[in-house]
């Protein structure tokens, strides 16, 4: 949102109150507020008539400043608010003439006291991350409308670029861009998004939260070039400067502050098929796709019904539409026998033709006008309202629901929805502001979905497949894209998507292999396919037609299950990543400058990525097969052909449907599993040891985990000279390796 018209002007209905100077503090324990007049102060009687911003600066945990900015304090603020980890790190407060040092950990807030030098400084050590200062920090109020607004704009150095804020599908680099945190239904070919995260990391190595799950506005190097500025309606600003040191670093402290993400079970990185969006089925026309699979030996793990597994007009009404599947117990039973688990489309929203409607109309579950009727659209279903998730009442009533699902065979949820949420006109059960709610109630509906199913099938087995989201809803795995197309640029806007998600903390990310609307070339599907398998979750998925490769064609069968059966093999080494981002917030999927910070030339690569630490990946978006890549210094060896390459330079390749750019990092250790046809087996039980270039002196480490994530194997691999040294600890002694590329070297193993 802008409030100037270029550098001089303010625009005319804009009354601005700056924080001009530095006008006294207070010291309490650990938290420092400072007042900031509206203009300097020059006599007793400049303090008249006169508005202030007051400013508390507090540390939740180490490294982290948490900076409050009001205007009027009494203003009521009835919340959501985001959820927060605190601790009580150590903090210390020197004041001298000059300013006042805030510090935790390395991380300060210096504020100048001076005069005509109002600022505050953000410090790693004596590194300057970034700053406010005058004419930055700013309350406006809108004569026209009488709406009232919080700024803050914060200083971005030369060459530093900006990332994240949600699941993006526009530029990876959002310098220059006007970005909204407002959830929407649009798909994935414009500005809006599903997911809009208030959080961005630079490549400086920080990142800024604002803690506000309502409609903030940014203006990233737009409104003014210099700056990042952000503003949201009300009287209060609180966000976060968290240093973790490099952009790695740094999502790691983040999702300590908003919640690591869970650990998906292994079962949910195979491969899953859909039922698509419109298309008509019935249980002879998914028994067809699961056996036409397993005759093609193309091994699947998950079966998903989407919206058509209820009655028409009902949605939701969590019942098995009779005509079409008249046993469904029955039917999922024969799916678990095939080794399936299995998944069906829900939302939140209640139709009114649907038998529940007035059931919950009647509790009170659903959001209401503020005359206390319930708020009703046509909208997506006619008549249909909106769980009020606020109420813990229609929490576990809609939990009670999907528990019923549950006990029948169903594994897990597509939570689809959660974006089209009302504001206009809104009462919750709670008071929450419903701007407020607007985009924090996917964070209420995936949350009490997946509460459910940790209660239900244990810790470590829950999972969904969600669409919208906010911040924090990364410890509610998994998320995918949305509503792609089906064509090469819709697929390149998918990946920028999955990395700027990456750059806001979510550690596992999907997308429809094949694009959703309309219907692929045998050509995209065949490269999308390959794409979809090295991400961490995988799903075939349309909206008006099937998914499935045969009715591509038979070479699309074999793509298909070359890139499946690759991905079982992978599982050792994805699963100890996604054990990783587990525990440290990591994404296993991630962006080039994240893993390398210090090679310029990664940080505004969109067209590739990491697949954890020690794989990159470049997926092929022409049908010539062409593709251009760059790969940071090293050697690095294709995983598929075994071919050496240095690195430090772009490469050009051309590629047919079984390969691409999968490189595997110099001196790594890739575990290479025993099973081709599963995700869930005995990871260390036969596991191999692909061990990639390593440089005289070069070491590499890795582990082999089991399902539920604790290590089982240590291994370690040293080059001196022609000869690599290869530790191996714990397992049962079932192992092997390989030395991959044409490398003279010996191995010895310990």
């Amino acid at each position: 949102m802008k409030f100037t018209n270029g550098f001089w002007k303010i625009r005319e209905e804009i009354t601005p109150l700056y924080a001009v100077e530095y006008g006294g503090c207070r010291i309490n324990g650990g938290e420092l507020t400072i007042y900031a007049p509206g203009k300097q102060i020059r006599s007793r009687g400049d303090i008249l008539n006169l508005g202030m911003l007051t400013i508390r600066i507090t540390s939740p945990m180490e490294d982290v400043l948490k900076i409050s900015v009001s205007h009027f304090e009494g203003a009521a603020d009835p919340g959501p608010f985001t959820v927060i980890e605190e601790c009580d790190p150590r903090v210390s407060i020197i004041e001298s003439e000059e300013n006042i040092i805030f510090q935790t950990g390395s991380t300060k807030a210096v504020v100048d006291k001076r005069p005509d030098s109002w600022g505050i400084r953000f410090l790693d050590e004596d590194r300057e991350l970034t700053s406010t200062g005058l004419k930055n920090m700013a309350y406006m109020k809108n004569r026209d409308n009488g709406k009232c607004y919080m700024v803050e704009q914060l200083a971005l150095d030369v060459g530093e670029y900006v990332y994240g804020m949600g699941e993006r599908f526009t530029p990876f680099v959002k310098n220059g861009q006007i970005v909204e945190m407002w959830n929407e239904d649009g798909g994935t070919a414009s500005e809006i998004a599903y997911k809009n995260i208030p959080f961005y990391l630079t490549n400086k190595g920080y990142g800024v939260l604002v803690s506000n799950p309502g409609d903030v506005s940014y203006e990233v190097a737009s409104e003014k070039v210099e700056r990042i500025q952000f503003s949201l309606e009300g009287e209060r600003l609180d966000y976060y400067v968290i240093n973790g040191g490099t952009p790695k670093g740094t999502i790691k402290k983040y999702t300590d502050l908003t919640g690591k993400p869970s650990l998906p079970p292994a079962w949910s990185f195979g491969l899953w098929l859909t039922t698509s969006f419109t298309t008509d089925y019935d249980e002879d026309t998914t028994s067809g796709f699961i056996d036409g699979m397993a005759k093609r030996d193309i091994p699947l793990q998950v079966f998903h019904f989407d919206c058509f597994w209820m009655e028409a007009y009902e949605w939701c009404n969590f019942t098995w539409d009779s005509k079409t599947f008249p046993d469904p117990v029955g039917m999922l039973k024969r799916y678990h026998e095939k080794g399936l688990k299995i998944c069906v489309w829900i939302n939140p929203y209640i139709a009114q033709k649907s038998p529940l409607f007035q059931e919950g109309m009647e509790n009170g579950y659903f959001i209401k006008k503020r005359n206390g009727s319930v708020w009703q659209t046509d909208m997506w279903q006619a008549g249909m309202g909106v769980v009020d998730f606020t109420n813990p009442e229609a929490a576990a009533w809609y939990q009670q629901k999907l528990k019923t699902l549950l006990d029948m065979g169903v594994d897990c949820f597509k939570t689809d929805f959660g974006e089209r949420i009302p504001v206009k006109d809104i009462v919750y059960h709670d008071g929450s502001d419903p701007v407020g709610m607007h985009n924090y109630y996917t964070y209420l509906y995936n949350k009490a979905v997946f509460e459910l199913l940790v209660k239900e099938r244990g810790e470590g087995e829950a999972v969904l497949f969600a669409r919208s989201a906010a911040a924090g809803s990364q410890k509610f795995p998994v998320h995918w894209g949305g509503d792609c197309s089906a064509s090469y640029p819709s697929m390149a806007e998918t990946l920028r998507s999955g990395l700027s998600l990456a750059c806001s903390g979510f550690g596992f990310w999907s997308h429809d292999i094949g694009g959703f609307e309309s219907t692929a070339t045998a050509d995209v599907y065949k490269r999308w396919c390959q794409f979809g398998l090295l991400s961490s979750h995988s799903r075939l998925h349309g909206s008006s037609s099937y998914r499935v490769p045969w009715l591509f064609d038979e070479e699309a069968c074999d793509v298909l299950r070359k890139f499946v059966k690759l991905k079982c093999r992978l599982m050792p080494y994805l699963y100890r990543q996604a054990v990783a981002a587990h525990e440290n917030g990591i994404p296993v999927m991630r962006p080039m400058f994240m893993e390398f910070p210090e090679d310029r030339a990664c940080e505004v690569l969109d067209r590739q990525y990491m697949l954890g630490d020690s794989l990159l990946v470049a997926p092929v978006f022409k049908e010539s097969g062409d593709v251009e890549y760059y790969l940071p210094d090293g050697k690095w060896v294709n995983l598929l052909s075994e071919k050496v390459m240095e690195g430090g330079s772009w490469k050009k390749e051309t590629f047919d449907y079984f390969g691409l750019p999968v490189l595997v990092r110099e001196n790594s250790i890739i575990t290479v599993g025993s099973c081709d046809s599963r995700t869930d087996y005995e990871y260390g039980d036969g596991v191999e040891f692909w061990l990639s270039v390593f440089e005289d002196g070069g070491i590499g480490e890795t582990s082999v985990t089991d399902l539920r994530g604790k290590v089982v194997i240590n291994v370690k691999a040293v080059r001196e000279a022609d000869v690599i040294r290869l530790f191996v600890t714990g397992g049962n002694g079932n192992w092997s390796y390989k030395v991959l590329g044409a490398q003279n070297v010996k191995v010895l193993t310990i």
